[in-house]
């Protein structure tokens, strides 16, 4: 069995309708997850974004930049650290990513249709178990490290 196999066919997919889907919003390749997550996270950092989305630091500077230059979000500095550079929604930016979550809503029913709740929450259960022993390794290896297979 490769579950991971599945897994990726899934994302994939998902992820060619979403590009589909959000082109007329003019998000380019993968954009729209950093959007949303900025949106459920107003202030959020950039580097706390990157390890919420378990993406490398220079992947997320490109997407924010991308992001700010269409006036999807905007930096403001931190109020105690101006050094510190929060991200927020523009107005543009909350409407979009109320039309994306809406889209997540429909894939996510659509995904689960025919499982009864509990075979969803077993689902959900089993998906996160995986997340959780997954996680460690990205730890390691963006910190450098190599696996032992």
């Amino acid at each position: 069995m490769d579950i991971l196999r599945d897994i990726g066919i899934i994302s994939r997919v998902l992820d060619s309708i979403a590009n589909i889907e959000f082109k007329e919003l003019k998000l380019t390749r993968g954009q729209y997850l950093y959007l949303v997550r900025i949106f459920e996270n107003p202030g959020i950092i950039q580097d706390k974004l990157a390890e919420l989305i378990k993406v490398d630091r220079t992947t997320t500077a490109r997407a924010i930049k991308k992001l700010e230059a269409n006036q999807f979000i905007e930096k403001k500095p931190d109020e105690q650290n101006k050094k510190i550079k929060r991200l927020f929604p523009t107005a543009k930016g909350n409407n979009a990513a109320v039309y994306i979550l809406q889209e997540n809503s429909y894939s996510n029913s659509k995904a689960l249709e025919g499982f009864s709740d509990e075979e969803q929450l077993e689902i959900s259960r089993l998906l996160k178990r995986v997340k959780d022993n997954i996680e460690g390794d990205w730890e390691q290896v963006k910190k450098g490290h190599r696996r032992t297979y």
